[in-house]
Parts: C-alpha cells; sequence; structure tokens
C-alpha cells in the first residue's frame, strides 16, 4: 500500500477495524501497512477510539505486552436500540403477518440484510464479554439470524438441522420434545461444524414453549459444548410452561388471537440484558 496522509490513515484504519470485529490486531501490522511510526498509528487509534465511543459504534479496546495490540468490539447504544425494537414491534403487529397456529410470517424480516445486521450487532453487544466460539441455529430460518451474529462475534456458524444430509459426513442426532406441540422431533449436526468443548451462543428465530432451543441444548452435549448464552429473536408469551429460562428476546408477542386477527408485541428483554451486562 502506497504511504497515505493522516486523513486517508484514518479513513483505511476505520473501515479495516470495522471489518475484523473482535479481531487482535497489532500497532507492528498498522505500522508496516502504512510505513509509519508506532506513535502516528497511537495517536490515530485515540482518534477513532473516541469516535466511536461518542457515535455509539463501538469500542476500541487496547491489550499492552508485545503479542498485545487493539481489537474493535461492536457495541449498540441504548437509544438505537430502543428505536430498533420499538420500530420491529411496530412491524410484527400487522395482522397479515398471522400464520396458522399462532406464528407469525417473518420471512421478509430474515431476509433482509440490513435488519439482520442490526439484530446481528445487538446480540453482539450484549454478548460480546462473554467467551464465545461458536454460534448454533436451526436450519432453515435461523440461518441469517445466526451469521448476522457470528460476523460481529467473528465467530464460525454451525447448522443444526432436521434433516441428515449425506454433505455434512457424519453427524450426531438426537430425539427432543416440542415444547409447543410435544411431538418427538429429530435434529442433528454435523461432527465436524463444532469442536468439542466449545463455548456456544445458542440462537433461535421464534420462541414459543422453547423446545428447539432446548433441543439443541440437549444436542451439544453430545459435543461437551458450552452454553454460553442464548439469543431469541422473537418469543411467544403464553405457550405452556417455558423449556428455557435464561436467554435475551428482542422482541416478544403477548397476544395473538386467531379469530379478531389482533396482534400485541412488546420489547423482550434486551434492554434489561444490555444494561445489566454493561454494570459488570
Amino acid at each position: 500500500m502506497k504511504k497515505l496522509k493522516r486523513s486517508g490513515r484514518l479513513v483505511d484504519m476505520t473501515n479495516f477495524l470495522l471489518q475484523h470485529p473482535h479481531e487482535l490486531i497489532s500497532l507492528g501490522y498498522f505500522t508496516e501497512r502504512y510505513d509509519s511510526a508506532k506513535s502516528s498509528v497511537s495517536e490515530d487509534l485515540t482518534i477513532i477510539k473516541e469516535i466511536f465511543e461518542t457515535q455509539g459504534v463501538g469500542a476500541l479496546r487496547t491489550v499492552a505486552g508485545a503479542s498485545g495490540g487493539v481489537r474493535y468490539v461492536p457495541k449498540v447504544e441504548k437509544s438505537t436500540a430502543e428505536l430498533f425494537v420499538e420500530e420491529l414491534c411496530e412491524k410484527l403487529e400487522n395482522k397479515e403477518r398471522l400464520l396458522p397456529g399462532g406464528y407469525l410470517y417473518m420471512m421478509d424480516i430474515l431476509g433482509r440484510p440490513r435488519t439482520m445486521n442490526e439484530v446481528g450487532k445487538m446480540f453482539a453487544s450484549v454478548f460480546a464479554d462473554r467467551q464465545i466460539d461458536a454460534v448454533v441455529t436451526v436450519a432453515m430460518k435461523g440461518i441469517p439470524l445466526g451469521h448476522a451474529i457470528g460476523t460481529y462475534l467473528d465467530v464460525p456458524v454451525s447448522i443444526v438441522r432436521r434433516d441428515h444430509r449425506v454433505t455434512e459426513g457424519s453427524t450426531v442426532s438426537i430425539n427432543y420434545v416440542s415444547g409447543s406441540s410435544r411431538r418427538i422431533q429429530t435434529m442433528s449436526l454435523a461432527r465436524r461444524s463444532l469442536p468439542e468443548g466449545s463455548n456456544v451462543l445458542v440462537v433461535d428465530d421464534f420462541m414459543k414453549a422453547g423446545g428447539t432451543v432446548s433441543g439443541m441444548i440437549e444436542l451439544l452435549q453430545e459435543f461437551r459444548a458450552n452454553v454460553a448464552g442464548i439469543g431469541v429473536l422473537v418469543e411467544a408469551e403464553g405457550a405452556g410452561e417455558r423449556l428455557v429460562d435464561d436467554y435475551v428476546s428482542i422482541a416478544r408477542v403477548e397476544e395473538v388471537n386467531e379469530k379478531t386477527k389482533n396482534i400485541r408485541v412488546v420489547p423482550g428483554n434486551f434492554l434489561t440484558k444490555l444494561e445489566k451486562e454493561r454494570s459488570r
């Protein structure tokens, strides 16, 4: 890369950090990249750190020592999160979303990259200080959500399936009881997709009683994995006995009347969890 003026370094460095969340980057890398002195690079990073914090982009953390450097940690401002959650709840209350069984049509939300980007950053923000090695979600609707979160946490995503595919090689399968229908179902995970002993963030797009999440947790026991957290985009209230207790949700469906097509959606516990995590 040709030698840049300070303004050019700041732009390129900012872009690089945003593209590499949670990755520890040495000062030496930047000095070589820009052919600049460490003192100049340190001053640039101080400017970027101040802008990130004042604009709510995230935190820039410095790790001291010979093997140290800087790490960009994505964060979301509470006011930004509140506005997003409010808008999401309004969208979910559209009566045209109602499906048989009290489910809501959500593919337009899950299929919108900008929306998933924001959700991914929100979950990555609340779980930023936990040691997470992988995100685990269930096919198919959980995939865009899982990848959005994995991008901001800079960890791989493992996909649990309800059917075995020969292209995945050897798999581990279990039978589990669906929380809402109480039916016995099967889910599987490829052995090569998750190293044993991983710290895992379990993710689901829509949770009623929590049978799917509970099944994933049971399946992860076969990998000796540790569940570091559970993230749910939308949860439904009044779906019987909840099989999962400790989780983070963005929105909560309080009422679904299939006869009148009335839907009431309120914020989940995300904002409360965000405050709790930051006060640690």
